[in-house]
């Protein structure tokens, strides 16, 4: 009779087929969703300068591709399934790992696509009305619960989010090639639409009397002090999370055909084309918008108001579209990678047994798939996705701290480990963006106190949880 380790090892396994181009677009596709369109307004109401935005912009860039420069020799040294959440598991043990991973699943993964899938719907809404928060299947009416008060409502706006975390956690289902074909399709259009708006931009404030000179009243409003760096660090939390999930492609390492070189390089790729892009499209805003108009956008739609005062309500419908289709690719994208999360900590014993299952014909984790995209649908119910992601976007950051640290960590216990790249710039890189992060994590821990402590609870209420994962399946192991 076959043992329990055996009948492990000849369980149907993940296929390595991704190449180069799909990291390049999972790098992408995760990190382009609908932030870009958006969070302009709300840094620019909190600088007051538009020096200081566009400086939070470079910062936050500089950070990103520093981080992600950096995962790649964990990457590359580790090409497992569960990417981050296996380098803190090696680096500090299964606890943090679990740690990481149940943040993950909880809020940081699972809200974003929630909120992510939201914001399609109402884009969508603007090609048909009928789909709109406003318009109710289901009016309950309001609940109030730990002091928020719940909406017992239920959209169409609403629905079509559902649609389509289900339809796409189903999609992801049929092969990982097919996910990939998707995600390249996606954001291939949306990198385009970006690049239109800032090739549109600068022609029109080339050619048009009304462009405003960027030059103009640049550094107004800023005071170079400790007061304005800590301002310009608590509003890099926009910046830095609209260029999120550029991790998520470390969570497929174990489906790349060349991981120990794909993985580093398309997430150098990947981020650096990105980041430059946010940029250029923020400075096409300050040259087609008054400041004043970037503060005060409708909706803080800004990229729509950018589009409007070029090309008129032809531009607003363009960028709807560009919206559309940039948020669907980015639903697919964190679809796709997260699964592999859940299913690297089931295979551990840290998540339900099935998560860590595979569908023999298609070799994907089809139940993790599924697990995902119920609960993302459920946090759409809720309407509190938003919330729960603004408490934990210290946990975020200190995560990513803790990767890095991670690095120095296995160095000195590991230095004989194969290492096929390392980490360019290392230590100096490396140590310049946990300088920096932690300077962030304290401006928000002393300007958003609340929500700071909050999302360290959600993390904190993991501890207990892992014990008992751990206990539990240490009983499955003794009843085997």
């Amino acid at each position: 009779m076959k043992n329990a380790e055996d009948s492990r090892h000849l369980a149907p396994t993940l296929a390595r087929s991704l190449g180069l181009f799909d990291c390049t677009t999972i790098v992408m596709g995760s990190m382009i969703g609908s932030g870009i369109f958006i969070v302009a307004a709300e840094i620019a109401r909190e600088l007051k300068s538009p020096g200081l935005f566009l400086l939070s912009w470079v910062i936050s860039g500089g950070m990103t591709v520093a981080a992600a420069i950096t995962y790649g020799e964990l990457a590359a040294m580790m090409p497992k399934a569960g990417g981050q959440y296996v380098y803190l598991r090696e680096a500090f043990g299964p606890l943090f790992g679990f740690l990481y991973g149940w943040t993950l699943f909880l809020v940081i993964q699972t809200g974003t696509i929630a909120a992510v899938a939201v914001a399609f719907g109402k884009f969508l809404g603007v090609y048909f009305p009928w789909i709109s928060n406003r318009n109710y299947l289901l009016d309950w009416g309001r609940l109030s619960v730990l002091g928020h008060s719940v909406g017992l409502t239920f959209s169409t706006q609403q629905l079509v989010a559902i649609l389509a975390l289900l339809g796409l956690g189903v999609t992801n289902v049929f092969g990982v090639r097919t996910g990939a074909r998707l995600q390249n399709l996606f954001t291939t259009l949306k990198v385009a639409a970006l690049l239109g708006l800032v090739i549109i931009g600068w022609w029109w404030a080339d050619r048009h009397a009304g462009a405003r000179p960027v030059a103009e009243n640049f550094w107004s409003g800023a005071h170079w002090n400790v007061s304005t760096f800590t301002l310009l660090s608590v509003a890099l939390v926009g910046p830095l999370f609209s260029s999120d999930a550029w991790n998520n492609v470390t969570f497929t390492g174990e489906e790349i055909i060349n991981p120990r070189r794909d993985l580093p390089l398309a997430l150098f790729l990947g981020t650096t084309v990105v980041c430059a892009i946010y940029f250029f499209c923020n400075w096409v805003y300050l040259r087609v918008l008054p400041f004043s108009s970037i503060q005060h956008a409708p909706d803080d739609r800004v990229a729509t108001a950018a589009m409007e005062a070029m090309l008129g309500g032809k531009g607003a419908d363009l960028m709807a579209a560009a919206i559309v289709i940039s948020t669907f690719g980015c639903i697919n994208g964190m679809t796709l990678a997260g699964a592999r999360v859940y299913y690297a900590m089931a295979r551990d014993g840290l998540f339900f047994e099935r998560v860590g299952s595979v569908v023999p014909k298609y070799r994907t984790p089809a139940v993790s798939l599924m697990v995902q995209a119920v609960w993302a649908s459920l946090l759409t119910l809720t309407g509190t996705y938003n919330d729960l992601l603004d408490y934990v976007i210290f946990a975020v950051m200190l995560f990513y701290i803790l990767t890095i640290l991670g690095l120095f960590r296995l160095r000195r216990t590991r230095p004989d480990a194969p290492r096929p790249y390392r980490a360019w710039g290392y230590p100096i890189v490396p140590a310049l963006y946990i300088i920096f992060a932690l300077f962030i994590e304290w401006a928000l821990l002393t300007h958003k106190a609340g929500r700071s402590v909050a999302g360290l609870g959600i993390v904190a209420i993991g501890v207990p949880v892992y014990y008992g994962w751990r206990r539990r399946a240490a009983q499955r192991s003794a009843a085997r």
